[in-house]
């Protein structure tokens, strides 16, 4: 392995989701200086937007002991966040610090409190009030309006709008396009279909989707395959 720079923030997974944050951390001023770690083998010793692929996520404890300290998870949960909380307290348990990921045309209130690990991406709105836990990633055009309570490991998917005072629980997704209605709460590992309009609570570990949202079946979303 060649030496690795102690700045140096490992992105574990390789997909869409984290093409993404490579773009906000590669065009941050100054650039933070990223490798990948990706389950495929197939891909090891490749690149993706010129940042190298390493191996596998085994390789994580030999980089910590080089001295590599941050860590951002860039895999997506789309719909079950198992995977997204195993990186992040698999990298965290070794000593390293999650890296926030917060795009330039991200709008954070200063009123708003965020956790370790959390990922704004652009044009993603966080209101006053507003308390997100640990490893929540906030997507491209989501609105998380003032007052909400977003817990650990969540996932606000593109354009899903949560109005105000709206609770979300532990592993919960949002799909893209939803829209959550005032004081509703979402119970953990629930999962709201793209596009939906959620007008009552979402009890745990149950998808609900449609227009207004209907429960489909009693039992989280399938896992992802990012």
């Amino acid at each position: 392995m060649t030496p690795i720079p102690n700045g140096l923030c490992v992105v574990l997974g390789a997909g869409g989701h984290a093409r993404v944050i490579l773009d906000i951390l590669l065009s941050a001023h100054p650039p933070v200086p990223c490798a990948l770690l990706e389950a495929d083998s197939s891909r090891w010793g490749s690149a993706m937007m010129g940042v190298p692929i390493l191996g596998g996520d085994d390789l994580l404890p030999a980089l910590a002991q080089k001295g590599v300290r941050h860590f951002v998870v860039g895999a997506a949960s789309v719909g079950n966040s198992r995977l997204r909380s195993r990186l992040f307290e698999y990298a965290a348990a070794l000593g390293l610090e999650p890296l926030p990921v917060i795009h330039a045309r991200a709008a954070l209130s200063s009123w708003a409190r965020i956790g370790p690990g959390v990922q704004l991406f652009a044009h993603s709105v966080v209101n006053p009030g507003a308390v997100l836990g640990v490893n929540i990633v906030v997507n491209t055009g989501a609105i998380v309006e003032h007052d909400c309570q977003i817990e650990d490991h969540a996932q606000i998917a593109t354009g899903a709008r949560l109005c105000g005072a709206v609770r979300v629980g532990k592993g919960a997704y949002i799909g893209a396009g939803a829209v959550v209605r005032q004081g509703i709460a979402i119970g953990q590992a629930a999962c709201v279909g793209a596009g939906s309009v959620v007008v009552r609570d979402v009890a745990p570990e149950t998808t609900v989707a449609g227009v207004p949202a209907a429960l489909l079946k009693n039992r989280a979303c399938s896992p992802s395959s990012e």
